[in-house]
């Protein structure tokens, strides 16, 4: 008897399929209960959780903040994304896509919604013209790699930590295939912070605050218990980055916003301002 799956000739969803979102994946999108999201009087409202992809956009409000941009104050709320809390009728309105983080900017006269993690990096960049840069083609090189990011972390995510850390079953094949992917991206990352301090020459930016949560944390040993596995010891400049994002005090807090696991004094289940970092 073979092992080998044959696709059905239409596909047909299994809801009882395993792995570790097997209970809130499912094939159509829109709410499933109605659901209304808090709100706190700074300009930005953030709903987000302290994955990858929201640490990303919390490190860069920490970062705004640190640098003396007072506008760019925010309440961060955290969505139980285990609990199906982003398919609510409130955070679809912002997310139609239901994943975190969902954003909303009320700093001018007419709120409006931003979803999408790199769509919010670049658009609190340009609001407060920071960690962006200003020369044509720096600029272009920072919206480069940060479209990097965006289109090579679902194989790290979606592919690698999914295959190796959440499936049900372990299988070769898509561990393998996948394995392959993360360290050829890891070997770009290595290759070109050989010859630069940050993903932009000497300028910290975006690109950075996007790659960091993903890729540095990664070599750091922080995701998937994957280090040894993928032998992360070997990009050494892509440790020395990482290590150097790390070690900043708004990163240290970005990381902590909107964290629902882990050692409870490193928990800031909500962020309305600096005082909640105790």
């Amino acid at each position: 008897m073979s092992d080998t799956y044959t696709p059905p000739k239409i596909w047909q969803w299994d809801a009882g399929n395993g792995g570790k979102f097997a209970s809130i994946n499912r094939p159509v999108s829109g709410a499933t209960h109605e659901s209304e999201l808090p709100q706190g009087d700074n300009p930005f409202q953030l709903y987000s959780l302290a994955t990858p992809n929201g640490v990303k956009v919390t490190v860069l409000f920490e970062e705004l903040l640190e640098a003396g941009h007072r506008e760019a104050e925010y309440d961060a709320y955290t969505v139980n994304i285990m609990e199906g809390e982003q398919f609510g009728s409130d955070f679809v309105s912002i997310n139609p896509n239901s994943k975190i983080p969902a954003l909303v900017d009320q700093s001018g006269d007419e709120p409006f919604r931003i979803f999408e993690s790199g769509a919010m990096m670049i658009h609190l960049a340009e609001k407060f013209g920071a960690f962006i840069p200003t020369d044509s083609q720096q600029r272009a090189q920072c919206l480069s790699w940060l479209m990097w990011q965006m289109g090579s972390a679902p194989f790290l995510g979606g592919g690698f930590g999914h295959f190796y850390a959440y499936a049900p079953e372990k299988f070769q094949y898509p561990i393998d295939r996948y394995t392959l992917e993360v360290k050829r991206q890891l070997d770009v990352l290595d290759k070109h912070l050989a010859a630069n301090q940050f993903m932009c020459g000497d300028e910290y930016t975006i690109a950075d605050m996007a790659i960091w949560p993903w890729y540095g944390v990664l070599v750091q040993g922080g995701l998937y218990s994957a280090a040894e596995f993928l032998s992360v010891h070997e990009y050494v400049n892509v440790k020395r980055w990482a290590d150097e994002i790390s070690g900043r005090p708004a990163v240290q807090r970005g990381t902590r916003v909107n964290r629902a696991w882990g050692d409870e004094a490193t928990r800031v289940l909500e962020r309305h301002s600096a005082a909640d970092f105790k």
